[in-house]
């Protein structure tokens, strides 16, 4: 059994659930419960699997919950964290920064200086932070500081600003995270972010969302009523962007998005500890079963190579 990468693996701490419920996330973005996590557990979990490594992140909702220096302060305790697992399984973890956004200049300085330190391999982001999306100029600064560190950046969804009229009761993750990951990448292109920065290497999870299905209609919007001046055409963003597996990729999913994006910037994502057990077993399943790519032997030959390219 090939061995995985994995880029979306997700962990909480007593200190940050503990945080969040205090800020009213007491069910988050709509879930029944927060999930339980323990480095052991990941490492068996891990070890079962053929996972090799895995890169970790906190997932929605962030860090940022109204307070600027409450965020820095949660941003940095987390980051040290991960860095401590980091440095203590330097073969099996590195892990994805935290950054305080909104707050820009907070986020800046935390992520020139958690890149410069061990087990950072880029930072993640939300799909929006309290509303304000990727394309933002306010943002400008931070694209500016990841670009020159050649920085990978996951783009992690979570629930947009006024859920509570489009979610009609159900769990966000199902289809509000979709469309915002959707949105957002939209945003970023369209603003022109890829083309001034082009050192950034930006990962879009769960196969790309809806991106794949709407590709063609998004090129049209962007050929009839244009986007910021000198943006690449869509369909070569879709090829400049990074995706991940986590989710559902087969049968369905993982074809459209390589028949779109090609297949040499597809990695593995098993969004644990979020999705359950059995749900990432399956996942892992319908990814050894699928015929293998063109270019390689396996999923997971192909997922790995990639993610080495990426990562090392």
């Amino acid at each position: 059994m090939s061995e995985l990468i994995d880029v979306h693996a997700h962990f909480v701490t007593a200190d940050y659930v503990a945080a969040a419920r205090a800020a009213g996330y007491e069910q988050p973005d709509g879930m029944p419960a927060w999930p339980s996590w323990s480095l052991a557990g990941q490492l068996g979990d891990m070890d079962r699997r053929g996972i090799a490594r895995a890169v970790l992140s906190i997932s929605s909702p962030g860090v940022h919950f109204g307070d600027d220096d409450r965020a820095a302060e949660l941003a940095r305790t987390l980051n040290d964290e991960a860095a401590a697992i980091a440095a203590a399984h330097p073969d099996r973890f590195s892990y994805f920064a935290s950054l305080p956004v909104p707050d820009v200049d907070s986020a800046v300085l935390e992520a020139r200086r958690t890149l410069q330190g061990p087990g950072a391999v880029g930072v993640v982001l939300e799909s929006n932070a309290h509303g304000q999306y990727l394309g933002d100029p306010a943002l400008e600064p931070l694209w500016a500081e990841l670009d020159a560190r050649g920085a990978a950046v996951f783009v992690h969804p979570t629930s947009p600003v006024g859920w509570e009229h489009t979610a009609l009761g159900r769990p966000r993750p199902m289809l509000e995270f979709m469309f915002d990951s959707t949105r957002s990448i939209v945003d970023l292109v369209f603003a022109g972010v890829l083309d001034r920065y082009p050192d950034l290497r930006v990962i879009v999870p769960h196969s790309g969302a809806t991106l794949p299905v709407l590709s063609d209609r998004i090129a049209l919007f962007q050929q009839l009523f244009g986007a910021a001046a000198g943006t690449m055409p869509w369909k070569d963003a879709m090829r400049r962007l990074w995706f991940d597996t986590a989710g559902t990729p087969f049968p369905l999913d993982v074809p459209v998005l390589a028949e779109v994006a090609g297949t040499d910037r597809l990695l593995y994502g098993s969004d644990s500890c979020w999705t359950p057990t059995q749900g990432v077993d399956a996942q892992i399943a319908a990814l050894d079963d699928a015929e293998p790519p063109r270019d390689a032997t396996s999923w997971r030959e192909l997922t790995t190579r990639n993610a080495r390219r990426l990562l090392d």
